[in-house]
């Protein structure tokens, strides 16, 4: 089927703000002969886009998130299609359908745990009977945390035979995320749409597990552990609300290199305590403001979609996540670290993975899964070429990450 597509990649979404980050690094790293094309409903943007990307023959495609035909039609002519149009809840399922039906590859930077989870119990199975590989949160969330996980159970093993010398022996991992940046309207409107809808949320999250069972003859936790200081970060931390976790997780329950027992913590790191409470309540203050409609009107409005940093505010941004693994009396310190984690970065990690899909040698997979179950260790290889750092610490590091 892959000889009959007419494309290798094609970028749905491109004229928005991510999508034409995307799109500018496809043209400068797609491989010699990777036949690429972007996507979206107006032409006119699209072709004025080819034209600030200087690529005169670059495939345009019109497509409607609304217009299953022109959806399938899509998805049935390309190896992997990426879609950066959000929110996810909103407009992301039916090009989710037409890539489960079509055998088509799916790459998106959701971070919705809703809809991970309605995608997961609605078109998991008719992926794995078509071969398709549905990789949600491809951008900072969730690829350096899953990564950064793996790489940190990679080095354990390397610190002393496998991550879990017996069956008894546990693998803990915490991960402590710091960053300097800021957020697009779409970021916006993809963290208000989850805010809003909590129940839903959560039932969601029931029939997953429910439809997808527990591992057999593994366990997979999250380490249950509130706002502290922590001598580890040498920073107070507090749980992230985010759905980086539940990815790590997931990567947990699918590789056997996490062990029979694996527990994961995950933490923003601040050094100063009335930072991070004015974090803390500033996150509490928009998820309650998001269940009221004038006020989450007037959130959604402080960025409009499409709209984020210029490039003088991205060039200034960073992160930085430190891991500190444990097991059997043996402890790893790692890190993953960049450049403007949400944009920037999100656009090479998000086009980066469907590279590895498209081209690399991986092993055979399908249905919804993790970038560290589909990719592994090959999109750790092409993350750290395009200058994303993984690296082992040599020991415990004396002081918290940051500029």
């Amino acid at each position: 089927m892959e000889a009959e597509r007419t494309y290798d990649v094609i970028l749905f979404g491109a004229t928005g703000f991510t999508g034409g980050l995307t799109a500018e690094y496809l043209a400068r790293h797609a491989p010699e002969g990777c036949r690429w094309a972007v996507a979206g409903r107006n032409r006119e943007k699209l072709e004025h886009l080819r034209e600030r990307l200087d690529l005169p023959d670059l495939p345009v495609l019109v497509a409607d998130s609304a217009d299953p035909d022109s959806l399938a039609a899509v998805a049935r002519s390309t190896r992997v299609l990426i879609t950066t149009v959000g929110p996810y809840q909103q407009y992301g399922e039916p090009l989710v359908a037409a890539c489960a039906e079509a055998g088509t590859d799916y790459v998106d930077l959701t971070g919705e745990p809703e809809f991970v989870d309605l995608m997961y119990t609605r078109y998991h199975d008719r992926a794995v009977a078509t071969g398709a590989r549905l990789l949600h949160a491809c951008g900072f969330d969730s690829v350096p945390h899953d990564l950064g996980a793996l790489f940190t159970v990679s080095a354990l093993r390397d610190a002393g035979g496998d991550a879990a010398d017996s069956a008894g022996d546990q693998v803990a991992v915490e991960g402590f995320v710091r960053v300097s940046g800021t957020f697009s309207g779409g970021t916006l409107a993809s963290a208000l749409t989850a805010f809003a809808r909590g129940r839903q949320t959560l039932q969601a999250a029931r029939a997953r597990r429910v439809a997808e069972g527990r591992p057999t003859g593994r366990t997979v936790r999250g380490a249950a552990v509130g706002p502290r200081w922590s001598k580890d970060a040498h920073a107070w931390v507090i749980p992230m609300p985010s759905i980086d976790p539940q990815i790590v997780l997931r990567s947990a329950a699918a590789r056997p290199e996490y062990g029979t027992d694996f527990r994961y913590g995950h933490y923003a790191a601040v050094k100063r305590l009335p930072v991070a409470a004015g974090g803390l309540v500033g996150v509490v203050g928009m998820a309650l403001a998001a269940q009221v409609p004038p006020l989450l009107r007037a959130l959604t409005s402080l960025r409009p979609s499409g709209a984020g940093p210029d490039a003088a505010r991205r060039a200034r941004s960073w992160f930085t996540v430190r891991f500190v693994g444990r097991s059997g009396g043996r402890e790893v310190w790692t890190e993953v670290a960049g450049g403007d984690p949400g944009y920037g970065e999100t656009a090479k990690m998000l086009a980066e993975t469907a590279l590895c899909l498209a081209f690399d040698d991986l092993p055979k997979t399908s249905g919804q899964l993790t970038t560290a179950a589909a990719c592994g260790t090959a999109l750790i290889d092409r993350l750290v070429a395009a200058g994303i750092t993984f690296r082992v610490l040599d020991r415990r590091p004396e002081r918290a990450p940051g500029r």
